[in-house]
């Protein structure tokens, strides 16, 4: 008498209940089934003290160097952003891997900051009714008087030491009290942030000019993307540009109406979401692998 071999539901409860990367890959080959490329997401944590970093850009390269690349693949992405570098990093690893020298881009949540750079690099982007892009301009951190920590805009330091500077310049009697605000900016920071704010637009320029936006010259394509880059537009770095906007930039976006498969899309977003806001802080995965980086103790 052959036995056959079954897995227990106690077993199947147990990999549901530690979101093992098996419950997820009946989505992952049903959405390569439909759009015929391989579907590759990269997700960290909204909850956790993460960002986009180098090591990221590792554990991708090890998930695309396994993978059949010839049509190109699509990357499903979520994340509050991080480093810039790192983007374009993330980006350059993704082009030279694809046979094509393109990817797509997939957001069914979030991609926010950094995360919306790597979009930018992509040759499309997919988006749902509540798909969230955002501003690119770079954050930086600071301690305030009584020593909290904080994130604030590069651009407002700059521009709030500018229109300082400006109007003591002006002053021909008081000047004691613009010199001790002035005394609070370091004039080296100051530059170094300056060189900051150029350097997004210039990243996200530069693979636009090539991809998306090919055609175009620099300056236009600046203009176009204004409300990534242009915070006296957006007002506020967490504020959410959505598809029609980024549309009416000139960035290719595909509705989410259009894909046949976003249910499935959308589910495994639901589960790599939960799982890295709960088990684990980030997650590079594909239907036969998974690399993840634990909660920051």
């Amino acid at each position: 008498m052959k036995c056959i071999e079954r897995e227990t539901i106690h077993a199947k409860v147990q990999k549901e209940k530690q979101q093992h990367p098996i419950t997820r890959r009946h989505l992952f080959e049903k959405i390569e089934e439909t759009i015929g490329v391989p579907l590759v997401a990269y997700f960290t944590s909204f909850a956790y003290p993460v960002m986009i970093d180098n090591s990221d850009a590792e554990m991708l390269e090890q998930v695309l160097r396994s993978a059949d690349l010839k049509k190109g693949f699509a990357l499903m992405i979520c994340s509050p952003g991080g480093d810039g570098l790192a983007a374009e990093r993330i980006i350059n690893i993704c082009k030279g891997y694809s046979k094509t020298s393109t990817f797509t881009a997939i957001v069914p949540g979030k991609a926010k900051s950094a995360a919306t750079m790597i979009c930018m690099g992509a040759k499309e982007i997919w988006m749902g009714v509540g798909s969230e892009l955002g501003p690119i301009d770079p954050q930086v951190r600071i301690f305030d008087q009584t020593g909290r920590e904080k994130v604030v805009s590069a651009y407002n330091i700059v521009r709030s030491y500018e229109d300082l500077f400006s109007r003591a310049v002006q002053e021909e009697k008081h000047l004691e009290p613009y010199l001790q605000q002035l005394n609070r900016y370091d004039e080296r920071e100051i530059s170094e942030l300056k060189v900051a704010l150029e350097l997004a637009p210039s990243i996200v320029i530069k693979y636009l000019e090539n991809g998306a936006m090919k055609g175009l010259e620099q300056d236009k394509i600046k203009e176009n993307i204004g409300p990534f880059t242009d915070p006296n537009i957006t007002k506020n770095h967490g504020r959410p540009i959505y598809r029609d906007v980024a549309e009416s930039c000139g960035l290719e976006i595909k509705y989410a109406e259009k894909i046949e498969v976003w249910e499935e899309i959308y589910e495994l977003y639901v589960r790599l979401n939960m799982y890295v806001n709960t088990d684990v802080a980030k997650c590079v995965e594909s239907k036969d692998d998974s690399f993840v980086v634990g909660v920051p103790a």
